[in-house]
């Protein structure tokens, strides 16, 4: 970033922006006292200082950012309690024992679909398990003596107790409706202009994709694994963009599996399959949405870590397959490449910080109008004339590597070999670049 950029930041993207999240959590990114507390929690625990341990086990959870974790000492040992999403999950600890409880929901009845229900979820859990309490309420519950409750062991029954819990409320709700929340008081409302951007988005991009794919130049059967890219870009983009929860982001988590099946069927009906599940999202009602869009705080990450090569790789495999469509004209395609990239990226991995930071400015980019109606001020490219702000791109890759400087000391960002003939040649010449990136740590 230059001097007089810097004296003079003034800028529109540089302007206090909505608070917004996107993408989903990860605990990926802890700073290195967190992980020097982690290794205090293992010699305290083979110590047998076990209450101990478990301070600097939750001093290691605990996102400053997110205030996710809360831990004090009470009668008898330590009282905590974390956060997940929509749940709230509370536990105690003593000298001797470890007791861990979330609350799912509340059931004034129990059907038999119910019970079926929660009885095949127990055969799944490793660590924990689905119980009712004496008020009617479905819980997870998992507990241990201290002395086989490591620190190691506490993390993974934690986290899918966390997860678990998370997930169930809203399927639960969705599926059995005389069930109701419990606990959700934590929860922050989203403004309703928030939600309802949010839910035009999700039925103008799924109308647009259909529509493309039904009156496209291209032959769905012939090109089947062209209109492929084209649907998961918009399952990965709406589940980054729209930050789900509940029933939609097990639908797309759903048709994502199903594609990716090893079942025999051709590209063409993978696509049918996921052309229904987009249009039976498209049918929900509003309300359904809105009662899943909310902000809430997390502690454990669902996706896998993974190291910049994995990346690389990952664009040095697909990125080339654009070029064809780039060259005949068929640009919404060819965009939809680089895009699946970057959300396939999002959606299954933690991806390294400059990796992650740079694909949510590629989505600040290319759905620049989508971050307009949110709130944002950054105009980076105008599709109207198909313009870009060169110089705001610049600022903005210019202070992505400044903030992850201290961490990857060889980042650089050549923003001279960018392309801006058009979106996809510049999508194209952004990837290409975050491949080449050198992300070797600090040592």
């Amino acid at each position: 970033m230059g001097f007089f950029d810097r004296l003079f930041g003034n800028t529109q993207e540089e302007k206090e922006q909505p608070k917004i999240s996107f993408g989903r959590y990860t605990d990926s990114y802890k700073p290195p006292s967190r992980y020097d507390a982690w290794d205090e929690a293992q010699a305290l625990f083979e110590q047998e200082r076990f209450l101990e341990s478990y301070k600097r086990f939750f001093q290691y959870l605990r996102d400053e950012e997110e205030d996710n974790v809360r831990c004090q000492e009470a009668k008898g040992g330590l009282a905590f309690e974390l956060y997940q999403g929509s749940k709230k999950i509370t536990g105690t600890a003593t000298p001797h024992k470890v007791r861990v409880e979330a609350k799912v929901v509340q059931a004034e009845s129990f059907n038999v679909g119910v019970l079926r229900r929660l009885l095949e979820q127990n055969f799944d859990l490793k660590y924990s398990r689905f119980a009712l309490d004496e008020v009617g309420n479905i819980n997870i519950v998992f507990d241990t003596y201290t002395l086989d409750g490591s620190p190691y062991k506490l993390y993974y029954a934690l986290r899918e107790v966390a997860i678990k819990a998370d997930k169930q409320d809203d399927l639960l709700v969705e599926e059995f409706r005389h069930l109701t929340p419990i606990e959700t008081t934590h929860l922050e409302e989203l403004p309703p202009e928030e939600k309802a951007t949010k839910y035009q988005y999700i039925e103008e991009q799924i109308e647009r994709v259909l529509n493309e794919i039904e009156h496209g130049k291209l032959d769905p059967h012939q090109y089947a694994s062209s209109y492929g890219y084209l649907l998961l870009d918009l399952i990965f983009k709406l589940d980054y963009l729209i930050k789900p929860e509940g029933f939609m982001m097990e639908s797309l988590e759903r048709l994502h599996r199903r594609y990716y099946e090893n079942d025999g069927k051709s590209t063409a009906a993978r696509n049918e399959q996921l052309c229904r599940g987009l249009k039976a999202l498209a049918k929900r009602p509003a309300e359904d949405y809105y009662r899943e869009m909310y902000r809430g705080r997390s502690t454990f990450g669902i996706t896998h870590t993974v190291n910049h090569d994995r990346v690389a790789a990952i664009i040095e495999g697909e990125l080339y397959h654009m070029d064809w469509y780039l060259e005949h004209g068929y640009d919404s395609i060819a965009l939809a490449i680089p895009g699946y990239i970057v959300g396939f990226c999002l959606f299954n991995y933690a991806v390294p910080k400059p990796d992650r930071d740079l694909f949510h400015l590629y989505y600040q980019i290319v759905e620049g109008g989508y971050f307009r109606r949110l709130g944002f001020t950054f105009n980076y490219y105008d599709p109207t004339t198909g313009q870009f702000d060169k110089r705001a791109i610049r600022r903005a890759i210019s202070r992505i590597v400044d903030r992850n400087k201290a961490y990857y000391p060889q980042l650089s960002f050549p923003t001279g070999s960018l392309v801006y003939d058009s979106l996809p040649a510049f999508a194209r010449s952004y990837l290409r670049i975050i491949r080449a990136l050198n992300l070797a740590k600090a040592i």
